[in-house]
């Protein structure tokens, strides 16, 4: 706290990018800096590579919730397709009467982030590469077949789910929510992947260069550094995007927006993010109390239940009867940094939560 960090490299960076747009990225100096240092290091980027890259602008994924409408990310995000699919699977169970944080609940919604992360894994990918079934994954016809699968007290083993294979992704990510006085909402995610990426700056250039490589499913039904297990429709090939957890997320209520939401944690995105819905539409949480409630994720394999150490996230009781319906718990350090919002449509005040578990954020107002 205090120290002044003076990025002379980076600032002329963003003067060149800000006179010569994207073209001075991916076809001037900043490209010719970004091929040498990988043929110095042994990489293969050549600079057709960056002069043929196209940003992709894809439709959002939409779903309906309790009379919500959902809007976020599509593939190659899994997140959006991951929250549609978990929210139709619970959208007939009355999460608000079995109680906030309740066994009963609780065993539903990591039945729910189970059965949608082995599809996530097994059979999402880069559209361009991939034929994604998401009109099937996040249809009510399909949450209802699932619902049919999950018992009433009993957890479902992972490996009895009918899929082709068993699932790294960082958790460096940054999101931030914004609504302006006209009622425009934009949630933005974005990420280097691990903490600083490859750990590299090529030559004077001032950034950090990512390590998204690993999102890929290098060798497919192995555990990546988060124990994420993944399919081969992540595979890696040339000129594909790998598989992406982020999930920037607006909520709408009566065709205008009521919560905008998002996060980085890596796999743990796509819980947090589901979360932080629940406890407001379901639950009845202030959103500063929905952010800041104690997380617990499932993500498939491997078959344990984390939870974050402090507070704790059940109590005695209810941790006890989850056992009994055979879930196994592991206790992980706090994850994951929601940046939301809600949109009050009565008195149309703005209210921000930001995550204490990383403070390097805020919510404010102007």
């Amino acid at each position: 706290m205090g120290d002044r960090l003076v990025q002379k490299d980076l600032a002329k960076t963003l003067r060149y990018l800000s006179e010569k747009g994207a073209d001075g990225f991916y076809q001037g100096k900043i490209a010719k800096i970004l091929v040498d240092e990988s043929k110095k290091n042994g990489g293969i980027l050549q600079l057709k590579d960056f002069a043929q890259y196209q940003v992709e602008e894809l439709t959002p994924l939409t779903c309906h919730y309790h009379g919500y409408q959902i809007i976020s990310a599509p593939p190659p995000s899994s997140g959006g397709v991951a929250l549609c699919e978990m929210l139709n699977i619970l959208e007939t169970y009355p999460l608000h009467k079995m109680g906030f944080h309740a066994a009963q609940g609780s065993h539903y919604i990591i039945e729910a982030m189970r059965f949608a992360f082995a599809d996530r894994n097994n059979k999402l990918g880069d559209p361009d590469f991939v034929n994604n079934p998401v009109a099937e994954l996040i249809s009510k016809k399909y949450a209802a077949e699932q619902r049919k699968a999950i018992a009433v007290s009993r957890a479902t083993p992972s490996s009895l789910l009918p899929l082709d294979s068993a699932p790294k992704e960082g958790e460096n990510t940054t999101h931030y929510s914004i609504v302006d006085k006209f009622g425009n909402a934009v949630a933005v995610t974005y990420t280097i992947n691990r903490f600083f990426g490859s750990y590299m700056i090529a030559g004077n250039t001032g950034f950090f260069l990512n390590d998204e490589m690993d999102d890929f499913a290098a060798k497919p039904g192995v555990a990546n550094q988060f124990g994420l297990v993944q399919g081969e429709a992540n595979g890696i090939q040339p000129g594909k995007r790998p598989l992406s957890s982020m999930m920037p997320t607006l909520v709408l209520k009566g065709q205008k927006p009521f919560i905008v939401v998002g996060s980085p944690g890596g796999p743990r995105i796509i819980s947090s993010v589901l979360l932080t819905i629940l406890n407001i539409l379901d639950y009845g949480l202030d959103v500063q109390a929905a952010v800041d409630a104690p997380r617990f994720h499932q993500q498939w394999l491997p078959e344990v239940v984390d939870i974050e150490k402090t507070p704790a996230v059940f109590s005695a009781d209810t941790q006890a009867k989850l056992v009994g319906m055979g879930y196994h718990f592991k206790r992980h350090a706090l994850w994951g940094a929601v940046e939301a919002i809600v949109l009050d449509p009565h008195t149309h005040w703005l209210y921000g939560g930001s995550d204490y578990r990383k403070p390097s954020g805020g919510a404010a107002g102007y």
